[in-house]
């Protein structure tokens, strides 16, 4: 069997565990499960609310992956008058492809940084199921 190529190796499906920071230094915890196919991506997100306690705010992602560069927008199910618009995600993706790191956009009015991360394996296991159901 040969060496799968660089980009399978690179696959982000999988789900990741999260953190994304408001300049103001407060965060919100996520997760998010990415599925990759030919470089597109496409998932959901759940997280706690930070205006109603005790509910969950779920979104979905569509995006896309090139070599290490990550980028994908965040709309959420359910929207509120604070989850209403879109939120673009632009990151890195680490050579160990465990962590993805960068910046969230809203409407180019509000910003801040994230970061997911994934135990090492978790792609492997991922392609293992793929390939299991074939």
């Amino acid at each position: 069997m040969s060496e799968p190529d660089h980009a399978e190796k690179r696959n982000l499906t999988g789900v990741w565990n999260g953190l994304y920071t408001y300049r103001d230094g407060s965060s919100t915890s996520f997760v998010a499960t990415l599925i990759e196919s030919g470089g597109s991506l496409s998932g959901t997100t759940h997280e706690p609310s930070t205006t109603a306690p005790g509910a969950m705010l779920l979104g979905s992602l569509v995006g896309a992956r090139s070599d290490s560069a990550v980028t994908f927008t965040k709309t959420y199910e359910q929207p509120d008058v604070f989850h209403r618009s879109p939120i673009r995600y632009e990151g890195v993706l680490n050579s160990e492809n465990t962590e993805i790191e960068g910046r969230w956009t809203i409407m180019r009015l509000w910003s801040g940084k994230f970061l997911m991360v994934r135990s090492p394996g978790q792609a492997t296991k991922a392609e293992r199921k793929a390939f299991a159901r074939i």
